[in-house]
């Protein structure tokens, strides 16, 4: 009879010796346990024979099992590296970023070429074009190419008006191969006004004993359309704010500006009334130096019809999700811009029409916790002398010629020196001192 016993995965065959290997009860002691000590022996020799084949086989188990689980690696990890399909497409797709307005200002229209699949770069800007904004009254106006893809209009003769349709024309001139793009007219629809902007203090770390805490900035707007004419908006911004360094360099005071790069959309219309109340416009965190001194932001408010609302809104959907095969592409956004001669031809961007309103506020609070950009900056100590590359490779913070001895305090952080790397010296008309 053979006993089978499992322990730890590992299985053990106990062997009780062959049939009649029992001695009958007559038989001596000495020789039952002679008999017994060879059968013991055979017994266990069998044991460490079937054990040792039991760990041969588990081992060979064990290493099949770990060559599974790194072919299935490979595997999964292969399906995450960069992955640029063949596509039937134009490497190079005419991109057109345009909006005109009601404001007496320059309109801008930009045109650029696409860059192939997978490529990081700057777009190609596309000279040489003839531009044109027509309106339904049979009016033309020209643009000028201030650089190279760029094309303004003359605020002293274009402005546009509420309630004209607006068409752009482009004539694209390669090598005297001559290609015409005409967008679809486009209303320009009134805009409210912004009721309010305000903001409120968000509190980022909470202050405990010494420590005052951190704070950042949400700001936020309200707007209503009482004739419930506009229903679809986007909002763009400016920021400006105070740079002061630490030193008393000759370019210690700066005013910094920079535009908003996110998309700011709102439909209203799912509802009865067109009022949106609380729109989170812009969030300043405690890991830039905005709010340090003095803050504003310009808010610009659009009207927009619902084909140029779901424009923006899939354009904002890529922005925000990764980028996965399936994802939408630019290319599969359509635009309201067609090749004359090519009606097929893909073409990139929006040529936008719109009216405008804007608000702006100023902030001047305290906010814990605002890091302080120029605290750490690199210096260095020496006699009172032009150290070789000053100007080009080291800048003076502190002067001091009249100490004893006379010293000079330097830097090779040009931006720790002269706040124009980052700003300008000039006050804007619209800066309040107050």
């Amino acid at each position: 009879m053979k006993l089978l016993i499992r322990k730890n995965s590992l299985i053990f065959f106990v062997y009780p010796g062959p049939k009649g290997s029992e001695e009958p009860t007559t038989r001596s002691g000495g020789a039952r346990r002679s008999q017994n000590q060879f059968t013991s022996a055979k017994r266990n020799g069998v044991n460490k024979l079937i054990f040792k084949r039991s760990r041969r086989k588990l081992k060979a188990i064990n290493q099949i099992k770990y060559f599974i689980l790194f072919l299935i690696s490979l595997i999964l990890s292969s399906c995450i590296a960069k992955f640029i399909p063949e596509i039937d497409e134009k490497q190079e797709l005419l991109v057109v970023q345009g909006l005109i307005n009601d404001q007496f200002q320059p309109d801008t229209i930009k045109i650029s070429k696409s860059l192939p699949l997978g490529q990081k770069s700057a777009a190609i800007p596309v000279s040489r074009c003839s531009v044109i904004i027509s309106d339904n009254m049979g009016n033309i106006y020209s643009l000028r190419e201030s650089k190279a893809g760029t094309y303004i209009t003359d605020p002293e003769i274009f402005k546009g008006e509420i309630g004209r349709l607006y068409t752009l024309h482009i004539i694209t001139n390669n090598n005297n191969n001559f290609r015409h793009y005409e967008s679809d007219p486009v209303e320009m629809k009134p805009v409210p006004k912004i009721d309010s902007m305000y903001y409120e203090k968000v509190v980022v770390e909470q202050p405990y004993k010494f420590f005052a805490g951190v704070d950042a900035c949400q700001i936020y707007l309200d707007t209503h359309d009482p004739e419930n004419n506009c229903r679809f908006y986007r909002w763009d911004f400016s920021e400006t704010w105070i740079l002061r360094l630490l030193f008393p360099v000759v370019n210690e005071t700066c005013w910094v500006s920079e535009n908003s790069h996110t998309i700011n959309i709102k439909s209203t219309a799912a509802f009865n009334e067109s009022r949106i109340n609380r729109f989170p416009i812009n969030y300043i965190s405690n890991i830039t130096d905005r709010l340090k001194r003095k803050y504003s932001i310009q808010v610009n408010q659009y009207s927009l019809n619902e084909e140029e609302y779901n424009y923006w809104e899939k354009i904002k959907n890529i922005s925000v999700q990764v980028g996965g095969l399936y994802d939408i592409i630019p290319a599969s956004v359509p635009s309201n811009i067609r090749c004359i001669e090519i009606p097929g031809e893909k073409v990139l961007g929006y040529f936008s029409v719109s009216a405008k309103s804007s608000k702006r506020i100023f902030i001047k609070d305290d906010f814990p916790g605002i890091i302080d950009r120029y605290n750490k900056c690199p210096t260095d100590t020496i006699g009172y002398f032009d150290p070789p590359g000053l100007g080009i490779s080291v800048w003076i913070l502190d002067d001091e010629p009249h100490q004893i001895p006379p010293y000079r305090i330097l830097t090779d952080n040009k931006g720790c020196a002269d706040c124009t790397v980052r700003g300008s010296n000039i006050k804007p008309d619209y800066w309040e001192d107050k």
